[in-house]
């Protein structure tokens, strides 16, 4: 039984030919105005849905399709942070054959601006949106679900995707380098944070859920600052946590830049790295690897998740809606000599 969504004068609607050919609206859209970009199988679908509907081409919506850009929009919350400079890469990459474009949008952490960001590209018409994060506010992700063309979030994984999404758990990876410490026999491991934007915050809950399920948690050991991350806040962070614990025998440290400043002063203060502090960052930056002494660190696939979102994107335009429409890329702990004990001992 066909299915029709009847609207005024009851005929048929682009969005029942694409429920009938199994593909989303802009696929037909595509079809229609560009059939050289659909392939000759999914060409063959889409007509046998409008034969069997009957559907006729309203020439006004035509014209209001067509003005669809062939822009992909990509909201960031920064264009100089070094992980989402990586990103940005990925996703550059993942269009070399194509002739879409990328127009990026920069939200510097803030969900208003994200929101107002999103109004100015949805008006544009794009192809499709990448955006940053799962905590969307209410009203934008409305906008995000109204858009009508393929979603890709980026960065994280969670239980309600607007349409697709690509990324790791920051729960598990927090909790995971935490496991780690305490199993290179740390016992008061302290929580380095800056900005303190919803990733941040799931670190910090991996890593707080791990110390209370082992009975080791202390508030007092968690230092944290809304201002943003960098090598001089890590030393002034660092100078706090042991100000209020000063029996602290390693730091986790919510990125890099953190971490390098933790290792600065403690080389400035005397205090042996990692005898006496263990020390470790999250994404594994360059300069991660040739610290001195090497500095454990999550390592997050920041470039994958802008090929993958871009090739989730591309495959949705094609009418091939991806599958799983969630992926997790997951992370690996990269452990140095920050963190290794015996190794220093030796």
């Amino acid at each position: 039984m066909l299915r029709r969504s009847k609207r005024g004068s009851g005929r048929p609607t682009l969005a029942d030919v694409a429920s009938h050919a199994g593909v989303g609206t802009i696929t037909v859209s595509r079809a229609l105005r560009e059939p050289e970009r659909v392939s000759n199988a999914l060409r063959a679908r889409i007509d046998a849905a409008i034969d069997a509907l009957g559907y006729v081409l309203n020439p006004n919506a035509r014209a209001l399709a067509s003005a669809r850009a062939d822009v992909i929009g990509v909201l960031i919350p920064s264009l100089t942070n070094n992980v989402f400079a990586e990103v940005l890469r990925g996703i550059h990459d993942g269009l070399d054959d194509s002739t879409l474009q990328i127009q990026f949008g920069n939200t510097h952490y803030s969900a208003d601006e994200e929101e107002r960001l999103l109004k100015v590209f949805i008006a544009q018409h794009p192809s499709a949106l990448i955006v940053s994060g799962i905590d969307q506010l209410p009203a934008t992700r409305r906008l995000l679900e109204a858009a009508g063309c393929p979603i890709v979030q980026i960065m994280e994984i969670g239980p309600d995707p607007i349409d697709m999404m690509v990324g790791f758990s920051h729960f598990e990876g927090g909790r995971a380098v935490t496991d780690h410490l305490l199993g290179a026999g740390c016992r008061r491991i302290g929580f380095l944070g800056a900005r303190m934007d919803p990733r941040t915050q799931r670190r910090l809950a991996g890593y707080r859920a791990l110390l209370q399920a082992s009975g080791m948690f202390d508030e007092a050991l968690v230092t944290i600052t809304p201002l943003p991350s960098s090598a001089s806040m890590g030393v002034d962070l660092f100078r706090r946590a042991l100000s209020k614990a000063p029996d602290l025998d390693a730091i986790v440290c919510n990125n890099d830049d953190l971490a390098l400043g933790v290792l600065f002063e403690c080389h400035r203060t005397g205090i042996p790295v990692p005898e006496r502090m263990c020390i470790a960052g999250f994404n594994d930056l360059e300069m991660m690897a040739v610290a001195y002494p090497p500095i454990t660190s999550v390592r997050t696939p920041r470039y994958e998740i802008g090929r993958r979102a871009i090739a989730m994107a591309r495959a949705a335009l094609d009418g091939e809606r991806p599958e799983p429409s969630v992926v997790d890329l997951g992370f690996e702990l990269k452990i140095r000599e920050s963190t290794t004990r015996a190794r220093a001992k030796k």
